[in-house]
C-alpha cells in the first residue's frame, strides 16, 4: 500500500416497473478480508441502481482513487452489450484484463441475486488470475429500486440513486435503497434544474434508512467520492492518511 494514502489499520426500471417485490431480511455479510477453506479472499462490493443513475461513473472514479494503491478488478453486467466494461476500459481506469463484462441477457436483479453463477464465475476468474487481489467492484446492469445482490456474490452493497430522479425517489423505499450499506445520491449538480431538493432527500434518506450511511456525490467532478471511497477503505481494514 502507498504510505502516503493508506496506513493499515487492524487488517490487511423504477418500483413501478415489475410487479413483485424482493423486501425482506437484510443480508447477513462476509467480514472483511473473507478467508475461504482457509484462503483469504479479497471484498466483494456490489455497486447497483437504476439505468443512468452514474453507476459506472461510481466506479471509474474508485478505480482512479486506488488502482495504484489496491489490487483490484471489476466485473460489469448489462442485458445484451458490454458497454460498461468498454467504457472503463477506454478511460484507462484499469489495466483492461482486469475489466470483465457479463452479459445477464435477462432482468438485471436476476443475474446478481437469483442466479449468479454468470457472475461468480466472472469474481473467481479475476480472483484467480490477478491473486492476490484486494476488492473486487460488481456492477448491477440498470435496475429498479428493489435490486439486491445476494450475500453468496458479495460482501457488501452500495445503492446509487440519481438526483434528477427527483427528491421523492428515497422515500419510494424499495429493498436497493433501504438495504444497501452505503447509499449514494449522485449528479447532486442537477437538484437546481429539476426543482430537487437535496435537504429533502437527506431528511427522507435518514427516515427510511436508520442510522444507514448516505452520500451525496457529482462522480463527473469527484465531489462526495470520498466519502464513498472512505467506507470501502474501512471495509478493507485500511483508512486515509490524514495529513
Amino acid at each position: 500500500m502507498h504510505p502516503d494514502l493508506l496506513e493499515q489499520n487492524g487488517h490487511g426500471h423504477s418500483d413501478e416497473g415489475h410487479g413483485h417485490s424482493h423486501d425482506g431480511p437484510a443480508p447477513e455479510h462476509a467480514p472483511a478480508a473473507a478467508v475461504t477453506q482457509g484462503v483469504r479472499r479479497p471484498l466483494r462490493i456490489g455497486v447497483g441502481g437504476p439505468v443512468g443513475s452514474g453507476k459506472t461513473a461510481l466506479v471509474a472514479a474508485l478505480c482512479r482513487a486506488l488502482a495504484d494503491d489496491v489490487a483490484l478488478a471489476v466485473v460489469t453486467n448489462d442485458i445484451y452489450t458490454t458497454e460498461d466494461a468498454q467504457f472503463l476500459r477506454r478511460a484507462g481506469v484499469l489495466a483492461e484484463e482486469r475489466i470483465t463484462a457479463v452479459r445477464t441477457g435477462c432482468c438485471p436483479h436476476t443475474a446478481i441475486r437469483d442466479d449468479i453463477t454468470a457472475n461468480l464465475d466472472a469474481v473467481e476468474d479475476l480472483e484467480a488470475r490477478f491473486a492476490p487481489l484486494d476488492l473486487v467492484l460488481v456492477e448491477s446492469g440498470g435496475d429498479n429500486l428493489t435490486a439486491t445482490f445476494s450475500s453468496g456474490l458479495v460482501d457488501h452493497q452500495v445503492f446509487v440513486l440519481d438526483v434528477a430522479g427527483g427528491d421523492k425517489v428515497p422515500r419510494k423505499r424499495g429493498a436497493g435503497v433501504v438495504r444497501a450499506d452505503l447509499l449514494v445520491i449522485n449528479k447532486t449538480d442537477l437538484a437546481p434544474y429539476v426543482g430537487a431538493s437535496l435537504e429533502v432527500m437527506a431528511r427522507d434518506a435518514r427516515l427510511v434508512r436508520g442510522p444507514g450511511p448516505f452520500a451525496f456525490t457529482n462522480c463527473r467532478t469527484g465531489d462526495g467520492v470520498g466519502e464513498v471511497l472512505d467506507y470501502i477503505l474501512a471495509g478493507l481494514g485500511l483508512k486515509p492518511v490524514i495529513n
